[in-house]
């Protein structure tokens, strides 16, 4: 699992989805939530790698294991398994803007867009996934690592990264 906001953000949206069902959320797989996106954003800021990240993640995996165990009692394996897919499609997601406050600011990218920083793998080639910024009329620049730096409206970056969800899902099923 990835110690991204990307995850962060899809294990908010399995919590908002159990809460939906009728489980009450703990206190404390709440505050590990809030607790990692506050440690994911200090890393970000900080530029680092360290001792946040790792308790990001540990705040992160504690939340994952109660939404596992929950949404197993609730929907099934089968929607579960579906879950742990998008938490790793989000792994390969990093540091979307949606969640910084304005004050964060990327070079080239105008303060109205929000963005997202893909690293192309093989299920998700750098074509495939130029072609995916193109359709959601997205902006992309590939950047020195490799990684890709889409760019655009808000609603077409949350319909991008959707699509790239569902492509990684449709690669993973077996003929």
């Amino acid at each position: 699992m990835g110690h991204n906001l990307a995850t962060w953000k899809t294990l908010e949206d399995m919590l908002i989805e159990l809460k939906k069902a009728d489980i009450t959320i703990p206190s404390n797989v709440m505050e590990d939530l809030r607790s990692a996106k506050s440690m994911i954003k200090v890393a970000a800021a900080e530029d680092s790698h360290g001792d946040v990240l790792m308790k990001a993640e540990e705040f992160l995996a504690n939340v994952e294991a109660f939404c596992v165990n929950e949404g197993q009692k609730v929907f099934g394996t089968k929607h579960v398994d579906r879950w742990l897919e998008v938490l790793e499609e989000a792994g390969s997601v990093e540091d979307c803007e949606d969640d910084f406050d304005e004050g964060n600011f990327i070079t080239g990218v105008p303060r109205d867009q929000k963005w997202v920083r893909v690293e192309p793998i093989e299920k998700l080639s750098t074509a495939l996934i130029e072609e995916f910024a193109k359709e959601q009329s997205l902006e992309i620049k590939v950047q020195t690592d490799g990684r890709l730096l889409v760019h655009g409206q808000h609603e077409n970056i949350k319909a991008f990264v959707k699509k790239m969800t569902l492509e990684q899902q449709k690669n993973k099923q077996p003929l």
